[in-house]
């Protein structure tokens, strides 16, 4: 995965090395890691809930994160090999922030990529509640998707 992606990533989700509930009532922790979703109980779950993780755990469970997410993304997108890379960064992006089952909810979006038609997917970003709820973050997705390059900052 390139340092591009995973700088994006670290802009939107932030750093936590202690655990906290995200906007959605999940726990958190590291880069937006979803802990309730990976089912860590015992020792294992106490330690991290107490202690908190170091910023070198955070950075392993970002890299595993992001190879998850395209992994399902590659899987489930019969064109991604066809999509640009800054184009799959924007996926991934959203993938890590909605999960699998969120994002493939943007239809006219996916749509949109199947036949090329970039504008249209950038403009089925921005129009959602997604959108309302992220803000900025969708806006340089937005952008990305639409211009195929990396938004300066």
């Amino acid at each position: 995965m390139s340092q591009d992606l995973r700088n994006l990533i670290k802009k939107h989700e932030g750093l936590r090395l202690k655990p906290y509930l995200c906007t959605e009532g999940k726990l958190t922790i590291g880069y937006g890691r979803n802990l309730d979703a990976t089912g860590i109980v015992g020792k294992e779950a106490e330690i991290i809930l107490s202690e908190g993780i170091s910023e070198q755990a955070a950075e392993f469970l970002l890299e595993n994160d992001i190879v998850k997410a395209h992994g399902e993304l590659k899987l489930n997108i019969p064109y991604w090999d066809e999509l640009s890379e800054v184009r799959r960064a924007v996926l991934v992006d959203m993938c890590f922030n909605l999960g699998l089952r969120g994002l493939l909810k943007f239809k006219r979006m996916f749509l949109a990529l199947k036949e090329d038609r970039y504008k249209d997917a950038a403009k089925e970003m921005l129009d959602s509640t997604w959108a309302t709820q992220v803000k900025g973050r969708a806006n340089e997705l937005a952008f990305m998707m639409r211009e195929d390059k990396y938004q300066s900052t």
